[in-house]
């Protein structure tokens, strides 16, 4: 019998009669990508009971693939202090909650108060709970108002607001830190040089910044809907 990852995803988009967001809009190809969710190895109970309330009222969150490229990226540069803007129900920030270690500390923000109590519960339920600072509002004005350095700043705020954070974000992440941002590929519509569309010509605006910077180093990640990756020099 068939019970291994790629079961769970099927499972999911059979039950409610579509895959979960994660899975869509992505630019790879979609058997590759089929493939790549095929071989994930299994996640703890915490985190797939999220992924599955996710596919069921299509919240937003990074899921697996990308919570791992994530993971990873906090335990190579050895973060202790993250901050991230976007939080939703709190999925990738127990996979950065679970990268820090014990004493690290991990900024959860989304301006939703029930989505932020929902959170809570996971964090807990994850073992996670003393690690994350858990702050309701707009993520901007919350990261405009930190005063420390943090190793790594994560965005995956509203589309319009890509290029504002770039130029919050920078000042506050340390020499060497890491600024992620999620979605910058937007299902690949950033290709269309003439598109109308606001939250398209934002993200082509944001990936210029990022390019051009002379402070930063930049990587775009072509995994789901694309990853950038600078780091600050």
């Amino acid at each position: 019998m068939n019970c291994g990852p790629a079961a769970e995803v099927n499972n999911v988009s059979q039950q409610y009669n579509r895959k979960p967001r994660w899975l869509m809009h992505g630019v790879t190809a979609e058997n590759v990508e089929d493939y790549l969710y095929s071989i994930l190895p299994h996640r703890d109970e915490t985190l797939t009971e999220m992924e599955a309330e996710a596919a069921k009222r299509d919240i937003p969150i990074v899921g697996p693939a990308v919570a791992r490229v994530l993971h990873q990226l906090a335990l190579i540069v050895g973060a202790k202090k993250i901050f991230e803007m976007g939080s939703a129900i709190g999925y990738s920030t127990i996979w950065w909650a679970r990268a820090v270690g014990e004493g690290g500390r991990v900024f959860y923000t989304d301006g939703n108060p029930k989505n932020a109590d929902e959170a809570r519960g996971y964090f807990k339920r994850a073992g996670v709970a003393e690690r994350i600072t858990v702050k309701t509002g707009d993520a901007l004005e919350i990261l405009s108002e930190q005063k420390e350095q943090f190793d790594i700043i994560f965005n995956d705020v509203d589309k319009e607001d890509y290029p504002r954070v770039f130029k919050l974000a920078m000042p506050r992440l340390r020499k060497g830190g890491l600024f992620i941002s999620d979605n910058v590929l937007w299902s690949g519509k950033v290709a269309d040089r003439n598109s109308k569309d606001a939250s398209t010509k934002a993200i082509q605006e944001f990936n210029r910044l990022l390019y051009e910077s002379p402070d930063t180093f930049t990587t775009i990640l072509p995994i789901r809907d694309g990853i950038a990756v600078a780091v600050k020099g």
